[in-house]
Formats: structure tokens, C-alpha cells, sequence
């Protein structure tokens, strides 16, 4: 089981339930941080000092207040730290529910576990913990299938083009335009509308407008 671990949540009735989480694993020496910036210096200083962190939990959202910092959310906290301290332990504790950003923190971010703040969540951060402690990444069973449906789907950086642009207002028939002078291929008005409506068939959705919202329901864009 690991023996030192960072806490960094900005909410105070969240870090005192993880907190006594962590009791109840019987792990004695944890840190506290409500700040992105805070939390990165107490990793600099345990590597300075030869005692570093086994886990860092981290929430996602971070609320600005009267304090500026230069690090703004948890992914960003998570980046950083990977570069000081490439084989620490990660698991975000948050209330993030699109499969999309979830699945990128595992597969960009390299997290190691994801837990929703939800009904019985103390007891799925338990869980988390002791697969984590075990080199197994956690996910709990109904996000492992939000995630399952979200790859099914294989979505292209391709077809994330397409959508995006159309959430941005610009009109199918211009979509060549800006492939075009981007080198994006095939850009083609018919291969656009091919693809569009083969995305549209395969998410059983009947416009654009639908599938964009789907897609920001998803978090891929």
C-alpha cells in the first residue's frame, strides 16, 4: 500500500472525505494542497528532500479566487508533475463525467485511476486506491462502458475536424475551404458529406446539430 500521498482538492468538504478515506487504508502521511501551484511545490520539495509522493490525488476544476495561479486545472497539474516525477501514481477524483475527457486522461495523461464524485464514491476511491497500489489502472464498471461505447464509435482526428468546425459555425458547404488550406484530406465537398453522414447513420442522429451535441455530450470536442 503506498505510504505518502498528495492530496489536491480545492474543496474543503471533499478533501476531508478523502482524507478520511485514506484512514481507513490505515496511510498515515498525507499532504494537503488547494492549489495547483501549492501542490506542484510540495512535489519539487519531497524530490528535493529524497521523500517523494507514491500518489497524488487531484480533482479536475479548480476555482479561480483572489490568489493568481499559473497551473488552472487538474490536467494541467497532472502534466506538469509528469515531468518532475514521471512514475507517480495518479488518480483524479472528480465530478467530469464525458467519456471523452476521460479516456484522454488515461491515454494523453497517463493517469492510473479515474473516480467519479458520486453516490458511494469513498468506497469506489477505496477501490481505487488498492488496484492502483497493485499496478492496475481503476475505472469503475459503468464508466468503463461509457468509455467501451465512446471507442466503438472511432472517431478520426478527421472526423473531430469536421465536427468541431461545424460547432464553430462554419458551413458544410466552406468546410473544403479550410481543409484545403490546411492539407487535410480528402476535402472534397462529396467526401465531407459522405463521412458526415456516415457518422450521423453510425450515432443514430438525423443533423448536425444533433451530432455536434453528441459529440460535446462525449467530450471529444
Amino acid at each position: 500500500m503506498f505510504k505518502k500521498i498528495l492530496i489536491a482538492e480545492d474543496h474543503e468538504s471533499a478533501n476531508i472525505s478523502v482524507q478520511r478515506t485514506l484512514e481507513e487504508l490505515n496511510i498515515s502521511k498525507v499532504d494537503y494542497a488547494y492549489y495547483c501551484d501549492d501542490a506542484l511545490g510540495k512535489i519539487q520539495k519531497s524530490i528535493r528532500e529524497k521523500e517523494p509522493y507514491d500518489l497524488m490525488i487531484t480533482d479536475l476544476e479548480y476555482e479561480e479566487d483572489h490568489r493568481e495561479q499559473h497551473i488552472k486545472n487538474g490536467q494541467e497539474l497532472i502534466e506538469e508533475v509528469r515531468k518532475l516525477q514521471p512514475a507517480l501514481k495518479v488518480i483524479v477524483f472528480s465530478a467530469e463525467h464525458k467519456s471523452g475527457v476521460i479516456d484522454s486522461l488515461f491515454t494523453k495523461s497517463g493517469i492510473n485511476g479515474y473516480v467519479r464524485k458520486a453516490r458511494n464514491d469513498s468506497k469506489e476511491l477505496k477501490k481505487a486506491i488498492t488496484a492502483v497500489a497493485q499496478n492496475e489502472n481503476y475505472l469503475s464498471l459503468d464508466l468503463k462502458q461509457e468509455i467501451k461505447k465512446l471507442n466503438s464509435y472511432e472517431f478520426s482526428d478527421y472526423d473531430i475536424t469536421l465536427v468541431s468546425l461545424i460547432s464553430q459555425g462554419v458551413l458544410q458547404k466552406n468546410i473544403p475551404v479550410y481543409l484545403q488550406k490546411n492539407h487535410i484530406t480528402p476535402n472534397s465537398l462529396s467526401s465531407i458529406e459522405k463521412r458526415l453522414n456516415a457518422l450521423k447513420e453510425a450515432l443514430q442522429v438525423n443533423s448536425n446539430e444533433q451530432l455536434v451535441a453528441f459529440c460535446k455530450d462525449l467530450g471529444i470536442i
